[in-house]
């Protein structure tokens, strides 16, 4: 059996499970409306960065040759996502107060002493979901794609060794989910050569782009079980204004992250009752 035969039974074996979330957690609720709602957020997210960035250009030279970076580290323009994902947590039945955003996102490591996450559910002294939030821009495909896959890999890795550990006093997994909106621009779907002075590479990276390199990281965060969902969404500067985004890969897709997380919601309330 090649990887990819092994990667489609994985991902068929995926669907199934999530469909079953969603039937087996009749309680789990899923807003008609979500696409549109995923628009806003992906309009929010673009409308803030140029906010950002035109605060950045006032500034002078040296904040215009910092580029996207300084819109991409002004710390709001995914709040929109944040939001939204709240909006759902809440009409799952959570309480509103268990659902931080903008503090007391610290929780404990194994390897270091806290992680700040970018949204954290606690109810009645359980951790629930524990989320990350990332945004990429151009031009630092090349030179940051790297270090997001170390930081994505080595938060997951401390987490859930802390859980192992019994950090959060809880025997039930905890949810952990990832999402990324990438800029979708020529230079992420280049085809990008790889260097082998010792060994080859998985063949799947070979020429992969960029974009590619990103879908293959997510899903096998996910299928390794570091992540228990996690989401990829590409969009265009100009078309993203209007909320306007594609979804390379189908295991990857919002919705499925909404229906996974969702599902989880479901459980944990009927564990409750």
């Amino acid at each position: 059996m090649t990887r990819v035969d092994e990667t489609v039974m994985w991902y068929n074996s995926l669907v199934g499970r999530v469909q079953l979330a969603l039937a087996s957690n009749p309680m789990a609720i899923i807003p008609k409306d979500l696409d549109s709602r995923v628009r806003k957020a992906v309009a929010f997210y673009w409308q803030t960065l140029e906010s950002q960035s035109k605060k950045q250009r006032k500034k002078g030279a040296k904040a215009v040759d910092r580029g996207g970076r300084a819109g991409a580290t002004g710390g709001k323009q995914m709040d929109g996502f944040a939001r939204l994902i709240r909006e759902i947590l809440i009409e799952n039945k959570l309480n509103d107060t268990s659902v931080h955003l903008h503090k007391k996102l610290e929780l404990p490591g194994f390897f270091r002493a806290t992680k700040k996450w970018d949204l954290v559910v606690v109810q009645d002294s359980k951790l629930i979901v524990a989320m990350e939030l990332k945004s990429h821009t151009a031009p630092s495909f090349g030179k940051n794609l790297n270090n997001r896959a170390e930081e994505s890999v080595g938060t997951a890795q401390d987490f859930r060794t802390a859980f192992r550990e019994g950090a959060f006093h809880v025997g039930e997994k905890p949810w952990i989910g990832t999402l990324m909106l990438l800029e979708d621009c020529p230079d992420i779907k280049k085809n990008r050569g790889v260097k082998q002075p010792h060994f080859n590479v998985f063949p799947e990276f070979k020429d992969a782009s960029y974009a590619k390199r990103y879908e293959l990281l997510f899903r096998k965060l996910v299928r390794e079980e570091l992540y228990t969902r996690a989401a990829l969404l590409l969009s265009t500067k100009s078309e993203g204004v209007r909320g306007d985004f594609n979804e390379p890969a189908a295991d990857l897709g919002v919705r499925e992250f909404f229906i996974s997380l969702a599902g989880h919601i479901a459980t944990f309330r009927a564990s409750q009752s």
